[in-house]
């Protein structure tokens, strides 16, 4: 972009504070965010984030020495706080001095953010409530991104709309990041004018040509409404649920059923609520992968946000990135014509 652009004033501090072109990420999305799809998403200008999820370690750390060899630029490391591997991806990512480590899941504690941190990298956090958002905030992240129920994946229970005038309009100290029902370059221009330091979206990359997801995995995705993209319930107060939300399908009866059977077996004391919530967190690494991996759009687990409305095409990396910041700029003209 040219330095009369509109875009840079208001990409800059999101920009300089990931070191790339435009702050633009690129959600991590178990068994989608790997080298691969990372590397494209840098090279573009934008800022790819390498999914952690549960991997096994050695595999994790192959993906990320990978990512370095197709790309000089700045990535993330994506930790999942509630997968089994967690505490042995943490301790590994501390060692390889990864440039950006970011939590999601549930949320990191104190000592595990000082850690990263310790490690040379500089830790974004999820936060889907006001509260959080300054605990993490108190914790030492650097910066957050703050989703909101609309998004992909594992979610919160507020809407982007609400957590904006909560956390986005009230901070200052860190740069915030916004995530949940992004999907065009005319959004993310708003967004930027009202004080977010840049966007994240998933679901548009998600079906991205460098996606190594399944091609009818990227067909549902397709042909996807808004309203298809459903979050999962919560039954007994013991076998606490992170939302998951993910296009309505047998998977999500399947989920049902299990979360009915986890409960009777702890009603009978025959399993204990750590294990239970083991199981819970099993089942969608499993099912993520059938969908993904194998194109299993019944049984498998299809996350996405409701951004899945606006997603009607399969596109490269480059492309995608083009689209948004033309379409960005464009929509700052606009506004600029608009107000003269």
């Amino acid at each position: 972009m040219s330095s009369d652009r509109l875009s840079d004033r208001f990409c800059r501090r999101g920009s300089e504070f990931l070191g790339v072109r435009y702050p633009i990420l690129s959600g991590a999305m178990t068994w989608i965010s790997d080298a691969r799809l990372v590397s494209a998403v840098c090279n573009a200008g934008g800022f790819g984030c390498l999914a952690g999820g549960n991997s096994p370690v050695d595999v994790l750390e192959r993906e990320i020495r990978a990512t370095r060899e197709l790309t000089d630029r700045p990535f993330a490391v994506n930790l999942v706080t509630i997968a089994p591997l967690y505490r042995e991806h943490l301790a590994m990512i501390s060692r390889l001095t990864a440039p950006f480590v970011i939590f999601a899941g549930s949320f990191p504690k104190h000592d595990e953010i000082t850690r990263a941190k310790d490690g040379g990298a500089k830790v974004l956090c999820f936060a889907s409530t006001e509260s959080i958002a300054a605990r993490m905030i108190r914790y030492g992240a650097d910066g957050l991104i703050l989703e909101g129920m609309e998004a992909g994946g594992h979610v919160g229970h507020v809407s982007l709309t609400v957590l904006l005038q909560q956390v986005l309009f009230a901070t200052t100290a860190v740069p915030v990041f916004v995530a949940g029902g992004v999907a065009t370059g005319r959004m993310c221009a708003h967004l930027l004018l009202m004080g977010a330091s840049g966007v994240q979206m998933g679901t548009r990359f998600a079906v991205a040509a460098e996606s190594c997801a399944h091609p009818a995995f990227k067909e549902h995705f397709i042909r996807a409404n808004a309203r298809d993209a459903v979050s999962t319930p919560q039954f007994d107060a013991r076998l606490p649920v992170v939302a998951v939300r993910a296009l309505r399908n047998q998977g999500h009866e399947d989920f049902a059923k299990l979360q009915l059977e986890l409960i009777g077996r702890l009603d009978r004391h025959e399993i204990s609520r750590e294990e239970a919530q083991l199981q819970v967190e099993k089942y969608w690494m499993g099912a993520l992968r059938r969908a993904v991996q194998d194109g299993d759009v019944k049984r498998g687990s299809l996350m996405a946000g409701q951004s899945v409305g606006l997603v009607d095409k399969v596109q490269p990396v480059a492309d995608i990135i083009d689209e948004l910041v033309t379409d960005m700029e464009t929509e700052f003209q606009r506004l600029r014509q608009a107000l003269m």
